[in-house]
């Protein structure tokens, strides 16, 4: 399982308070927190200062690579916001996101070309948000084509269905699961993603939700997740998932965390 830790995002209010304050250490503190409980790329986002947000990205790309040399995913739906801190990030980087919008993608793919990055293709068009699972996947398929005509090796790609809350609507946790059945079907190299916490929006006991949520996924073929990494459950779960679906060959990883003391 790829985690892209979530936690280093201006939408939480502490967050956005440490970063307003320029607090290096509580951020650093995050970051590494999530590195050290399994996550693969670590997600900055800046996105809730509208005037500024170029500035505390670049910020926070230098604050957390101070600490760790885990790749980031740079989130932002600002293109010029995603290019400055591209051309600071050490490494390759992930890009977060582009999608099938025209204008949307003609400004993102030069980036994802320039840095070789991994990129989050959201299922968004210009007809808008997706409904079904027939049009996630009609939009996946055109994003799978158009990054793949552009150079981009497809197991760089990361599709991500979109979910949306089961709290407006009980079917949308089925689209996302249809969606994720329809691109492993494909037997291509693309991985599947999602903000996986989107799931239990408005509803008690999230993490439950979560939970449950992520091993329906994985059955179907989901291999990464925005998540929170320090839910320490969610992440003995997927490690035991990973064996039960052969994806952990002689449930090595699994083998190695429980003498690790990290399945207890």
């Amino acid at each position: 399982m790829i985690v892209i830790g979530e936690l280093i995002n201006s939408t939480r209010d502490v967050i956005k308070e440490k970063i307003e304050e320029k607090d290096k250490k509580y951020i650093q503190d995050i970051a590494l927190k999530q590195v050290d409980a399994g996550a693969s790329y670590v997600d900055v986002n800046s996105g809730a200062f509208v005037w500024d947000e170029i500035e505390h990205l670049i910020w926070l790309v230098k604050t957390v690579q101070e600490v760790t040399d885990v790749p980031l995913s740079l989130d932002s739906p600002n293109e010029e916001a995603i290019e400055k801190a591209a051309e600071v990030h050490e490494g390759i980087p992930m890009i977060n996101s582009i999608t099938a919008e025209k204008e949307r993608y003609d400004k993102v793919i030069p980036l994802v070309q320039e840095y070789d990055a991994k990129v989050v293709a959201l299922c968004l068009s210009d007809e808008g948000m997706p409904e079904t699972a027939e049009q996630r996947l009609k939009i996946a398929d055109k994003l799978v084509n158009d990054l793949s005509r552009d150079g981009v090796p497809l197991e760089n790609v990361f599709i991500d269905p979109i979910i949306k809350p089961i709290s407006v609507d009980g079917k949308f946790g089925f689209q996302v699961l249809d969606t994720i059945s329809g691109i492993t079907d494909w037997d291509t190299d693309v991985h599947i993603t999602c903000g996986l916490s989107n799931i239990s929006f408005g509803l008690p006991n999230r993490c439950l939700l979560n939970q449950a949520f992520l091993m329906m996924a994985m059955d179907r073929g989901l291999d990464s997740a925005i998540i929170d990494p320090l839910d320490d459950y969610i992440m003995k779960l997927a490690k035991a998932a990973e064996v039960l679906l052969n994806r952990d060959d002689y449930g090595q990883r699994y083998l190695k965390a429980c003498r690790a003391g990290e399945m207890d």
